[in-house]
Parts: C-alpha cells; structure tokens; sequence
C-alpha cells in the first residue's frame, strides 16, 4: 500500500514538474532571444512577464476550435494527440537521481526502470515521426503535406546517427539501462576527472556527444533544422491547418521532444546526477551559486529599471537565500544535491538550444539532407567503428 501511494505522489510531481517546465522554457526561450537581440521580451503579464505561459494557455484553450471541412476529421485531431502523447511517454523510464529514503521506504528517483530503456526511448523517438506525417496528410492541404512530407524524410534521415552516436557509449557501459549507465560514469579518474562518457577510456565520446546534439536539433525540428515549418516557403509547415489547443499540442510536442533529447543527452554522456568534482566541494557548489543569484537580485533591487523591481528583485533574492541555506541542511542533501546537478546538466543544454536559435539561420533543405547522409553518418559510423575497436583491444 505505502508503496502505491509513493508511485501515485511520484507520478504526480513528475507531471506537475514536467508540464510546469515545459510552459516555462518558452518564457525562458523568449527571454533569452530576447536579450540576445536587445529588447525585453514578455513582461507584461506578471513580473518579468511571469505569467505570459498561464496567459497562453488561457488564449489557447479559450480560442475557437475551428476544423475545416476538407480535412479527414479522424486522423486531423489524432495527430496532435500521437505527437504530444508519444513526447511525454519517454519521461516515465528517465531517472532524475539516486535511490532515496522517504518515510522509511527505498525508493528511486524514477517512475520506472526499464532494462532496456535506451532502447524504448529510441523506439518512441521512431515512432513519432507519425504525428507530424498525419497531420501534414489529414490536412489535405498542399502546404502543409510538403511540410509533413519534409519532416518524415528529415526525421528518419537524422533518426540513423542519432541512434548511432547512442550506440557508441553503450559499448563502454555495456548496458540499455539508464540507471546502470549513470553508475557507470560514478568516479573520478586521477582524483579529479569525472568518468563520465565523454572522458572516459579507452576513447572519450566527445565525438558522439556533439553528434548525438547536431542530430537531436534536427529530431526536434529546432533551427537550424525546422524545415518542415519554414514559414518562408510553407506558411506554417504541417500545422497550417490547426488551431486552438490542437496547435498547441504540436508546440508542447516540440519543447517535450527538445527537453527528452538534452536529459537524454545528460544520462547518457555527462554522468546523470553526479557532481563534477570530488568530495564536499561539489555540495557547496548549489550554496554558492544561489548566494550569487542573491547578491544579482539585490544590487536590481537597489537600482530598479521598472517600479515593480525594488519590490520583484529583493523577494527573488531572499527566495534564493532560503534555497542556499536548504542545500546545506544535512538531512536534504541526498535529495536536493544529485537533483541540482542532473537539473544543471540538463538545463545548460536547454540553453544551447536556445542560443542557436537566436544565432544561425536555417539550412537550405537540399543541403539539410546533404549534411546528414554525406558527413553527419559517417562519422557516427565512424565513431561507433573506433569505439568498438579501442573497447576490443583495452576492455576494463
């Protein structure tokens, strides 16, 4: 019993944790474009435009639903159902930490452990190529067929050195499960050289990282790959034709996909939840920081841009105090350290995301395709070669 209600509230928090972070990595992504740009974004929902992601729910859930009457009705709203149920299905089998005790029960910081997770997480990413054929199809418009023709060929021509790259640090760790594969990067070579996939011997997967990154842009369909949504030749790509929530199903889709791709990314090359370096100095690492964030808040505070700031900038600030003072609470450690650390991989490759947007420009479709099949595979392939080769020659 204790332990079905542990899974209830486990599931409840991912899902509260996961949909929140989806609805503000928008908030974050246009904050973010818009400093890179110089103007200032949303902010006039809410302080710093905090409310902007609540406001765009209510526009889309209030917004007329409107079907056009050519379109096959069934596979039309089925699409955007397929896309964002397949995007949150891969959450359930990624771990966010260590084993933990609650209330006297072991319990991991997961909603389930598949032995063969990475490759239920591949077969997911295949399979929902679907969503977006579908809707460019059920459309029957032209547009937005070329747009859902554009992403199956981009999507399973990048879906072959994405899956490659994977394979390359599965034979170090000699393991499908994600679990396994975070224990296997545990430690420090020379005392202060973290044994994640990217450093670790016989051949450090630097190589399948920023492959696996460069396929992840285009599985996602984020630019410098969003071709199948060029609203330059497409209008809108495969969603022309959706509205209301339909449309925004397809938008949490992407930034699901985009969030699945950079835990992904964190599990399998950068050592999950652990620390980058050795003993006590990584558990005051969350502390600094947090004071640091603090000290910012508070000198805006004193120097205000808006009126709200001298009131906005010295809550957040003490907010970020209380969080330091947590993170050296003893008793919360084992909880709140492993999730800083897995929480600060995986949001720095959410902010790469961003800044390559706001920085290249699209690819041609031609040279897209060119890219993948004539450089991106072979290497991969190339990498799985060596890889194999070296763990042959020197196996642990």
């Amino acid at each position: 019993m204790n332990f079905l209600l542990l899974t209830l509230i486990k599931v409840a928090l991912v899902a509260a944790v996961f949909l929140t972070a989806l609805a503000y990595l928008q908030w974050i992504e246009r904050k973010v474009l818009a400093h890179i740009q110089l103007r200032p974004g949303p902010y006039r929902v809410g302080p710093h435009g905090l409310l902007q992601p609540l406001a765009d729910v209510i526009k889309l859930v209030t917004k007329e639903g409107f079907i056009p009457s050519h379109v096959n009705k069934f596979f039309y709203v089925l699409a955007p159902f397929v896309a964002v149920a397949l995007a949150l299905t891969t959450i359930s089998v990624l771990p966010f930490g260590p084993e933990i005790q609650v209330f006297g029960i072991h319990t991991w910081m997961q909603l389930t452990d598949l032995k063969i997770g990475v490759l239920f997480v591949l077969a997911v990413s295949a399979v929902s190529v679907y969503g977006v054929a579908l809707a460019g199809w059920a459309s029957n418009n032209k547009y937005s067929l070329l747009g859902g023709l554009r992403s199956s060929a981009q999507m399973v021509s990048y879906e072959l050195p994405y899956a490659v790259a994977i394979a390359a640090p599965l034979l170090l760790l000699n393991t499908l499960s994600f679990r396994e594969i975070v224990n296997a990067q545990a430690g420090f070579y020379f005392g202060f050289i973290p044994r994640w996939s990217v450093f670790q011997l016989p051949f450090p997967q630097i190589f399948s990282f920023v492959l696996f990154l460069i396929a992840g842009f285009a599985e996602t369909n984020r630019i410098p790959f969003d071709l199948p949504e060029a609203e330059n030749e497409l209008v809108a790509g495969y969603h022309t034709e959706y509205s209301s929530m339909k449309f925004a199903a397809f938008f949490m889709a992407e930034y699901a996909n985009m969030i699945t791709v950079a835990l992904v990314a964190t599990l399998l090359f950068l050592g999950g939840w652990h620390p980058p370096l050795p003993g006590a100095i990584s558990n005051y690492i969350p502390t600094a920081v947090l004071v640091l964030v603090a000290a910012i808040c508070f000198y805006h505070g004193a120097q205000p841009y808006r009126k709200w700031d001298r009131f906005t900038f010295p809550i957040a600030g003490v907010i970020s105090l209380l969080l330091a003072g947590l993170f050296l609470v003893p008793l919360v450690q084992p909880i709140l350290m492993p999730l800083f650390w897995f929480v600060a991989k995986a949001g720095l490759l959410l902010f790469i995301f961003i800044w390559v947007r706001g920085t290249l420009p699209r690819f041609r479709y031609d040279q897209l395709m060119h890219f993948a099949w004539t450089f991106l595979f072979p290497v991969a392939i190339l990498n799985l070669l060596v890889t194999g080769l070296l763990v042959a020659l020197f196996p642990k």
